[in-house]
């Protein structure tokens, strides 16, 4: 008897794809995407319009946000700090943060929990 062919929600395990394009930019919104979920995180993928953002808050696990496209401003702990598209940012856990959309962004956070 066959195997069935496994998959994630983005299809074919195997097959590769562009993290950005799996995501639209809406006017005047906040859009998310979660693509994995396990016990021990998740990756979601965020895109946001211009002014838009996240206010404060904190987190129990840290979170790794990887800029897709445009520019974000995240402040971590008070620190103001602006990321590119092809660059990175830990946000450690315990630690106050916001994120704003100075430009449109897109975003993938991975959340680690173990």
């Amino acid at each position: 008897m066959k195997k069935p062919h496994q998959s994630s929600p983005l299809g074919p395990v195997a097959k590769s794809f562009s993290l950005a394009d799996l995501i639209a930019y809406q006017p005047a919104a906040i859009v998310s995407r979660e693509i994995l979920k396990t016990k021990a995180g998740s990756v979601t993928l965020f895109a946001f319009a211009l002014g838009q953002g996240l206010s404060e808050h904190t987190a129990p696990f840290d979170a790794l946000v990887q800029v897709l496209d445009g520019a974000a401003e995240i402040t971590i702990a008070g620190k103001r700090h602006r990321v590119r598209a092809g660059e990175s940012i830990l946000m450690p856990a315990g630690k106050p943060h916001a994120l704003q959309a100075r430009e449109r962004f897109k975003m993938m956070l991975t959340l680690l929990r173990a």
